[in-house]
């Protein structure tokens, strides 16, 4: 197969995102990442609901789809059903996902159907100039709500364990390398993958995550995981995640006696979503937000159950074709 390049998923679009936003970034970083999948660009398909996020199969050089508000999961689910060799990726925001689509969102995470889902998650709703979304942090000024929101945010991530999501990973739009590795191993896994990428929105949520990805604060609030490896972080990479009863508690290694053997090692194969959750969970100033893939567990997915039942009665159905099955048993003919 020939050799393709990020050139070769770049479209001949203008691409009309603010200057400085976050999308970019992450377009970038898909563009990147599609080659290493050794796929034709026939191969991939990318769906969008509504929102700035959703322009994005206008910037693919593959096939597109820009559906509607909040439905992209249905969307995405039959185009992997109807072909199940193409590699499915449903593009989609904070609100378009968690507000309006909320229901499809949650039953494409319960079904565990193999497509990717990228969550942008800014914390407003940008298109529409500067709304509270779902996630927005509460006691936030928009202009739908000026004197504060008094609404809870919802927890992407709790909401897809919740859901009984199979696989589970964060990422910050200032962070591309991180991206590429990320899509190139949720393509990999077996079931839907969701990626929250908190991206910042510069005209109406700017620095939203900046106790995150602030550079005088990343080193202490980022713990990348990584499989197997402990959870250490810091500009010295000696401060770490224990378990101290059912909390989990920052320590740093060589202090009260603390060694590289009492951090925990990230599993993020485990079928107990519990340590996960938690993890996903951690926030600045406490604690540093968890990176990377957070949950990557087996389960059988939607798709091989369904296309396994449609093979079965392929095989053992009675009748093969409609004509046999009209022409079947007792029959009449009405005429005028």
């Amino acid at each position: 197969m020939e050799h393709l390049t990020n050139k070769d998923f770049t479209s001949d679009q203008e691409v009309r995102w603010c200057p400085g936003c976050g999308d970019y970034a992450i377009l970038r970083a898909m563009q990147k990442a599609l080659p290493a999948l050794e796929k034709k660009k026939e191969d991939f398909v990318f769906i969008s609901g509504i929102g700035c996020s959703s322009r994005f199969p206008y910037y693919m050089n593959t096939y597109g789809f820009h559906t509607i508000h909040g439905r992209a999961p249905a969307f995405a689910t039959g185009a992997k059903l109807a072909n199940p060799s193409l590699s499915v990726w449903q593009i989609t925001g904070d609100g378009d996902a968690l507000a309006i689509g909320g229901n499809h969102f949650i039953h494409a995470l319960r079904r565990n159907i193999d497509i990717n889902i990228l969550l942008f998650n800014n914390e407003i709703y940008g298109l529409t100039k500067g709304q509270f979304s779902p996630t927005s942090q509460k006691g936030i000024k928009t202009k739908s709500n000026p004197h504060g929101t008094t609404d809870e945010p919802f927890s992407p991530s709790d909401l897809a364990i919740g859901a009984q999501g199979s696989f589970f990973a964060r990422v910050v739009d200032t962070n591309p390398k991180l991206m590429q590795k990320i899509f190139t191993e949720s393509e990999d896994h077996r079931g839907t993958s969701l990626i929250e990428i908190l991206q910042n929105c510069v005209i109406f949520n700017d620095k939203t995550f900046a106790a995150i990805t602030g550079k005088e604060v990343k080193q202490n609030a980022q713990l990348i995981l990584e499989d197997g490896k402990p959870m250490l972080f810091g500009a010295e990479m000696n401060k770490g995640i224990v378990l101290n009863g059912f909390k989990l508690e920052v320590v740093t290694v060589g202090e009260n006696n603390v060694t590289e053997q009492d951090i925990l090692i990230h599993d993020e194969k485990e079928q107990d979503p519990t340590l996960h959750a938690m993890l996903a969970r951690m926030r600045p100033p406490e604690f540093p937000a968890a990176l990377g893939i957070i949950r990557a567990a087996r389960r059988s997915t939607f798709d091989e159950g369904l296309l396994n039942q449609l093979e079965y009665e392929k095989e053992n159905a009675k009748f093969k074709t409609v004509d046999e099955l009209l022409r079947s048993g007792e029959t009449w003919e009405v005429k005028s």
